[in-house]
């Protein structure tokens, strides 16, 4: 009986090598494809996946939002996040979404193919680098509210249209920001984006 894979990948040319590859192996069979985030849930409940396989950064939901709605409307499909974005932060908010897996998309094929059949038998598998980075990164320091702020500022807005857009008092904006530059050990918002980002708080 062959395992049920979806792949969710915004990028046609690595989800058709992903896809190549792991028919390749026997026991696999993928029997969907997707290219965002939004069109997940849909195929999972029109193909009936055993496991969904999900990049993090796609358009519309991102892999990490999408496993959440996976494990909510089919909790016995299994999510493995492959992804090119080794980010600590990543991990831990991935898990804490319910994925049963996290590796980084430059893992050997074989590898990869085991980590398909280790999850789908119930297992937890975690890239060992990823695993280390995230226990020394810690939990993201910042509150819900400011990792919003910081998610608007990613593209320069001011603190008004910031504010505007997340519907805050521009004071209210300037305090969730100024302790997010602090949290962060960051000397401007900018840098504080950077930082966040690159810890995949954001």
């Amino acid at each position: 009986m062959s395992i049920r894979l979806l792949l969710a990948d915004d990028q046609a040319l690595v989800r058709g090598a992903l896809a190549a590859l792991l028919d390749l192996e026997r026991d696999l069979e993928v029997v969907a494809e997707v290219a965002s985030g939004d069109a997940v849930v849909p195929a999972v409940l029109e193909h009936r996946p055993d496991v969904a396989l999900l990049d993090v950064e796609m358009p519309g939901l991102d892999g990490i939002a999408a496993t959440a709605q996976v494990r909510a409307a089919a909790a016995d499909v299994r999510v493995l996040i492959v992804t090119t974005f080794g980010r600590p932060g990543y991990l831990r908010r991935a898990l804490q979404a319910g994925a049963s897996g996290f590796v980084v998309k430059d893992t050997p094929a074989s590898q990869l193919a085991d980590a398909v059949r280790r999850v789908h038998a119930g297992l937890r598998v975690v890239d060992p680098g990823l695993a280390t980075d995230s226990l020394v990164a810690g939990e993201s320091p910042l509150t819900v509210r400011e990792t919003e702020v910081l998610q608007a500022a990613r593209d320069g807005s001011s603190a008004a249209a910031i504010a505007a857009r997340l519907f805050l008092s521009e004071g209210t904006v300037r305090n969730h920001l100024s302790a997010a530059i602090g949290k962060t050990g960051a000397t401007n918002r900018a840098e504080a984006v950077l930082t966040a980002d690159g810890n995949g708080w954001l």
